[in-house]
């Protein structure tokens, strides 16, 4: 990365703040569709379009947030390809793992999975092979602190209100560790 790169890079807090309440944000939408419109859609769409629509709405929406975060060749609107196949990764590997093994376990197999396939095609976008370890820790902490914390808000609360609490918590924790895989992604010298 050159010199004016770095400089033009965002700083590891504003990462932190714009993928948490950037992503908290979006989540809290999908989420919204998934409160209101869960049964419509699994009547209207199946399971599959279901779990599709989520995917892709998460994919649309918090591009443009997290994209704001990226500099150098991956810019806007290149930033959606990889942003776009990191979260579909991402989602396909938790939900092969959810619905082959089902709550509990698939649960946080799905979010291992889940987290170092979405490091890994971060790790290779932004030439950081070497940090996929790291990149894939810090997704799988903040991915599962989300989910299971959301889960526990969604258990406590029950129906819209409680989806609505796991979307935002989900969100949050999620939307920082995306910010910080972003930033040390991009800060890493290419391989």
């Amino acid at each position: 990365m050159s010199q004016a790169e770095q400089k033009s890079l965002p700083s590891l807090n504003r990462s932190l703040l714009t993928g948490a309440f950037g992503f908290g944000l979006v989540s809290l939408c999908v989420f919204a569709s998934v409160a209101f419109g869960e049964r419509w859609m699994y009547v209207h769409l199946g399971l599959t379009g279901a779990y599709l629509t989520w995917t892709v709405l998460f994919i649309l929406l918090g591009g443009g947030v997290l994209g704001s975060l990226v500099i150098g060749r991956w810019r806007l609107p290149k930033f959606y390809l990889l942003f776009g196949l990191a979260f579909f990764a991402y989602a396909f590997g938790w939900c092969l793992a959810y619905f082959a093994l089902g709550d509990g376990t698939g649960e946080w197999v799905g979010s291992i999975v889940g987290s170092v396939l979405m490091a890994f095609v971060f790790a290779i976008g932004f030439r950081a092979v070497k940090s996929v370890v790291t990149l894939s820790a810090i997704l799988f902490i903040a991915n599962s602190a989300g989910y299971f914390l959301g889960s526990a808000l969604n258990n406590s609360f029950g129906g819209k209100p409680g989806m609505l609490s796991w979307g935002a918590a989900y969100g949050l924790f999620l939307g920082a560790g995306l910010g910080a895989v972003l930033h040390l992604g991009q800060k890493q010298p290419a391989e």
